[in-house]
């Protein structure tokens, strides 16, 4: 991962819960096949269409509901992050413990749409509009959630720190 991403912004409403990220009927598979049910509830194709780096923006209440690996599934799809105006704890630390870096950033949807180019220091937590030629600026995470995105989750910043066997 790195401090800052540049990526196309995919953008969501409020209220984005589990059940809509990774429905539950791709609950058990493995996450090759959970990934190609990545929001098809409100989104079809969507999966295929995000690239490595990408960056999911959203309104109020990212990642409320029950506990799904969508931090896995974003991870695996290569998505470098997501903005949200506000978070459910539960989906925050998901993203993070998966290296998927987060920043909430109040507005973030009125400021970037569907499409646009961002450019995003995770540090700072400044947001660029590469498309509109404007910023916004949100709240960075903590520096430990910081580092053990930025590791790649929180299994590899054991793993890199000696304290966690790699099982491969």
């Amino acid at each position: 991962m790195a401090l800052k991403n540049e990526g196309i912004a995919w953008v969501f409403g409020d209220d984005i819960n589990t059940d809509l990220i990774l429905p539950g009927m791709a609950f058990l598979l493995p996450v090759e096949e959970q990934s190609k049910y990545c929001f098809s509830a409100n989104r079809p194709g969507w999966s295929d269409k995000v690239q490595p780096g990408d960056i999911i923006v959203a309104g109020t209440n990212f990642g409320l509901g029950s506990a799904r690996p969508i931090g896995k599934v974003f991870a695996h799809l290569g998505v470098a992050g997501v903005i949200a105006s506000t978070f459910n704890g539960l989906g925050m630390r998901n993203c993070v413990n998966y290296g998927v870096h987060v920043l909430t950033c109040l507005g973030a949807t009125t400021g970037i749409s569907d499409g646009d180019r961002i450019l995003v220091d995770w540090q700072s937590g400044s947001v660029q509009n590469l498309t509109k030629a404007n910023g916004i600026s949100g709240s960075a995470l903590p520096q430990p959630l910081l580092e053990i995105a930025e590791a790649g989750g929180v299994i590899p910043m054991l793993q890199s720190e000696g304290l966690l066997e790699d099982a491969e």
